[in-house]
């Protein structure tokens, strides 16, 4: 039986805001809601090693619903984080800060993780991908022009590379494409079939 109609018998929830995910999991196929977990901040400790981090913060928006949901619910939380130079680059706070950050990534491999959750009130299941991306060395009034007509205030890293700055400016992608836009749905696809099945034999 393929993971499609196993997941007939559940309820997805998928608990981000993030439009990219939202259209990736809708054209994978899968029926699902939104909700978006309140009060969750993107804080985690200091030592934890920052290829963890992004598995820490989608686990802490997934365990939210700890008893908010039936058993035949599956939340599914995700989180992306944009790793240059062992820093991690996060949403950018203003046109300044977007601008400093494409300056510093351009011409530049960088690794892109994503951290995913899937969580039930019993069982949880954390795995992440991680994808080098590689851009050219496009000019600062290419950096201008995508980030005041683009806004990339919502995105780790300052872009998506599914817009204007990814079609002229990804050189390659070693790893998921679509870990990149946040969501590793190859990988989801495996790991969520072998939870549900998980699920059953509990």
């Amino acid at each position: 039986m393929m993971l499609l109609e196993k997941l007939t018998n559940y309820h997805l929830i998928l608990a981000t805001k993030s439009p990219r995910r939202h259209q990736l999991m809708k054209d994978s196929g899968f029926q699902f809601d939104i909700i978006i977990p309140e009060g969750i901040e993107e804080n985690y400790p200091a030592d934890l090693s920052k290829k963890i981090v992004p598995e820490y913060l989608a686990e802490q928006k997934a365990s939210w619903f700890l008893n908010k949901i039936t058993d035949k619910e599956i939340v599914i939380a995700a989180d992306t984080i944009v790793l240059f130079n062992n820093a991690i680059l996060g949403k950018p706070s203003d046109r300044n800060e977007a601008i400093s950050i494409l300056r510093t990534l351009r011409g530049c491999p960088h690794k892109v993780i994503t951290g995913v959750c899937l969580f039930t009130n019993k069982h949880k299941k954390l795995f992440s991908s991680t994808s080098t991306v590689y851009f050219t060395n496009f000019t600062d009034e290419e950096i201008s022009y995508y980030v005041d007509n683009y806004k990339p205030y919502d995105k780790a890293g300052s872009y998506g590379a599914q817009e204007w700055i990814g079609y002229i400016g990804i050189e390659k992608v070693e790893g998921s494409f679509f870990n990149v836009m946040g969501l590793p749905v190859h990988q989801l696809y495996i790991e969520l079939d072998k939870f549900t099945d998980t699920l059953k034999t509990r």
